[in-house]
């Protein structure tokens, strides 16, 4: 994590939550998922740096059986939203940044229903062999100095 300086920023709190296997959130499954399921809040070390462990997302289908389903269908749009994982990013002054990535090579990148993709925010998903996890992902944030939200 850096400023637009290219300085490396520590104390930067990172909010992160995605679906789980299934495509749904914790919060769509009570009693299903553990409370929280898929969800974390890290902060940033003195060099910047911040890692976790989570899961690959996994693309889902929005409802689509009221109005929207219908807005869609006479659009002949699909449903589904890309895999991605959401994130705040926040630190005293500077600007917070409330965004999501998508993963790099999913299906729905080009035809996502709510239109949220950017180039700018798809993450690379790479295989690890022999490693403890199945994938690594690499993404940073820059923040623009200004007031905290």
């Amino acid at each position: 994590m850096t400023d637009l300086e290219g300085t490396p920023l520590e104390g930067v709190r990172i909010d992160v939550w995605s679906d789980n296997e299934d495509g749904f959130y914790d919060v769509q499954q009570p009693g299903v998922q553990p409370r929280h399921n898929n969800r974390g809040v890290f902060v940033t070390g003195p060099d910047g740096r911040y890692w976790f462990k989570g899961i690959k997302p996994v693309s889902y289908p929005i409802p689509d059986d009221g109005p929207v389903g219908q807005m869609l269908g006479h659009l002949g749009r699909h449903p589904f939203r890309p895999a991605h994982m959401h994130f705040i990013v926040s630190r005293e002054g500077f600007e917070t940044v409330v965004t999501h990535t998508f993963v790099a090579g999913d299906d729905y990148l080009q035809s996502d229903a709510v239109f949220g993709v950017k180039q700018s925010l798809i993450a690379p998903f790479e295989p690890v062999v022999g490693g403890d996890t199945k994938w690594r992902s690499t993404f940073d944030f820059v923040l623009n100095r200004g007031e905290a939200q």
